[in-house]
């Protein structure tokens, strides 16, 4: 066989080679890199200085990870590390089940007021979190419940059912709406074609809405302040009942540590979302 590509290779003008070896500046790339390089730096000052032996963040003092372990032994951090823990695993844990019955309630039946339904459930989305935490505490002030761990709960549900359930209803607007009613046509029952047929195609949404969720209830501070009682204290409080008189160098590195979990976590929802998108492409 003969081999042709050196010889086309010297019919191309010597220019042409040259303008293709000679990478390209592109502004379009650059101005990526610098909006990258704004939104992350102070994020990395704030990793640098995590390890700083100094107590004050002026001036470095030298690398230390004693701050990382005096922080694993603060019972006051681990309790508000747990409080917290507890009230996102719990809140998203019940809006994963109402999310879901909610989207597909709106997305496979017809009633009256559906339109209107469909606006009021994602509502909780769009308004400021400290309209949501002064309406939720006048409400729990008139029914006359104390404050609480638990109240805590109740109005982190409010938000992370309307992300659950936007999530879950993006799937199901891409789903075949005929698949529940082959499985009833093959002989299964209502509750069987939910459970065998569309709940695992909506599990990655279900998934994904759950991380976005627990993200979301661990990083609250507003709503959490407003609901929270004696001995409730979540770990944006505490964080925030210390930095009023100065940012110590144990909260840099509690910051890094959440800092590095929600990029954890944000990294498994995207890539169930991505999995869920190729998946549908192959089908």
């Amino acid at each position: 066989m003969i081999d042709t590509s050196h010889h086309q290779e010297k019919d191309i003008p010597l220019d042409i080679l040259q303008a293709k070896a000679k990478p390209s500046f592109s502004w379009q790339g650059f101005f990526t890199a610098l909006m990258f390089f704004y939104m992350y730096l102070p994020l990395l000052v704030l990793t640098f200085y995590s390890f700083n032996n100094s107590a004050y963040s002026a001036g470095w003092q030298g690398f230390t990870f004693k701050w990382y372990t005096r922080l694993f032994r603060d019972t006051r951090i681990l309790g508000a590390l747990q409080n917290s823990l507890t009230v996102a695993l719990v809140s998203v844990g019940i809006s994963a089940v109402l999310g879901t019955l909610m989207a597909v309630g709106l997305a496979r039946y017809r009633f009256p007021g559906k339109t209107l339904y469909r606006g009021v459930a994602y509502l909780p989305v769009i308004v400021p979190d400290i309209a949501i935490a002064v309406a939720t505490l006048v409400f729990l002030a008139v029914i006359g419940t104390p404050l609480s761990l638990w109240t805590i709960v109740a109005a982190h549900v409010v938000f992370c059912l309307a992300y659950v359930a936007i999530t879950v209803s993006s799937r199901i607007s891409a789903l075949d709406p005929h698949l529940e009613e082959a499985a009833l046509d093959l002989g299964a029952t209502p509750f069987q074609a939910f459970i065998k047929v569309l709940l695992p195609e909506l599990m990655p949404a279900i998934i994904a809405g759950c991380l976005l969720s627990f993200v979301l209830s661990m990083d609250d501070f507003l709503i959490a302040s407003f609901t929270a009682g004696t001995g409730s204290t979540t770990l944006p409080m505490e964080i925030f009942s210390r930095i009023r008189t100065g940012v110590k160098p144990d909260i840099n590195a509690l910051s890094v540590i959440l800092i590095l979990l929600s990029g954890a976590v944000a990294f498994i929802a995207e890539w169930i979302i991505r999995y869920q998108g190729e998946q549908k492409r192959i089908k």
